[in-house]
């Protein structure tokens, strides 16, 4: 895990860095999925340029985006804090226009809560802390939301645990996080029952819409880079 400065260790909770390796969403119905996709990275939100700089990192559409962590997001070039904020937000709107409730339910603030909830059901002896740790960081009958609340720097002040404990501790609160709830694959999927022109037409948008981010990706590539025509 990369290092942290001490600015980013004095603000962020345990918690903040469990939910950087968690989807954008959680409980998205298929068809929202289907939907996200369908729209590619969508119309006159991101340049050809970042569209291109995302398909390059294999991020294919918004529906993939939807289930992809800010870290990993993050790792494309370009995309920080307040660029990964913009897209968050232009998904959840793409979201609200056919999901009812879909502001209230998967704002941001919504979908932490909802995660905090499930650790303060969950015993802090989950995080296999012995029971000399636990009492000297003051968590006995706790709840993993209360190691979860605190930031690395407050617990390495401690003295009791090192960075790789934390670290251990937070991969283990991101799969708490994660247990139960699997990702929906974004791709369009036929039903058996569905009529074979559906299927002939779902596959005729899916690859018109290939076909236009190939277009953007070659418009933005830079000129000595680009394919030439015939070259394999």
């Amino acid at each position: 895990m990369p290092s942290l400065s001490l600015r980013t260790a004095r603000s962020e909770s345990l918690f903040a860095e469990a939910c950087a390796r968690l989807p954008l969403f959680e409980d998205l119905s298929r068809d929202s999925i289907e939907r996200l996709s369908a729209s590619g990275f969508g119309r006159g939100f991101l340049t050809a340029s970042l569209r291109a700089r995302l398909r390059k990192a294999d991020f294919r559409d918004l529906g993939h985006l939807a289930q992809s962590s800010p870290d990993a997001i993050a790792k494309v070039r370009k995309f920080g804090p307040v660029r990964l904020e913009a897209v968050r937000t232009f998904i959840l709107e793409e979201i609200a226009r056919s999901l009812a409730g879909a502001r209230e339910m998967h704002t941001l603030e919504a979908t932490r809560e909802r995660r905090l909830a499930r650790l303060r059901a969950m015993p802090v002896e989950r995080l296999s802390l012995d029971e000399h740790e636990i009492a000297a960081l003051g968590f006995e009958g706790g709840s993993c939301a209360d190691i979860a609340g605190r930031s690395r720097l407050e617990l390495l002040r401690a003295g009791v645990m090192a960075s790789s404990d934390l670290d251990r501790i937070v991969t283990s609160l991101a799969r708490f996080l994660r247990e139960g709830r699997p990702i929906i694959p974004p791709a369009v999927e036929a039903s058996a029952e569905a009529p074979a022109a559906d299927t002939t037409d779902a596959a005729a948008r899916r690859a018109a819409l290939l076909a236009e981010q190939d277009r953007e990706w070659e418009e933005a590539a830079p000129a000595g880079g680009r394919r030439r025509a015939g070259a394999v």
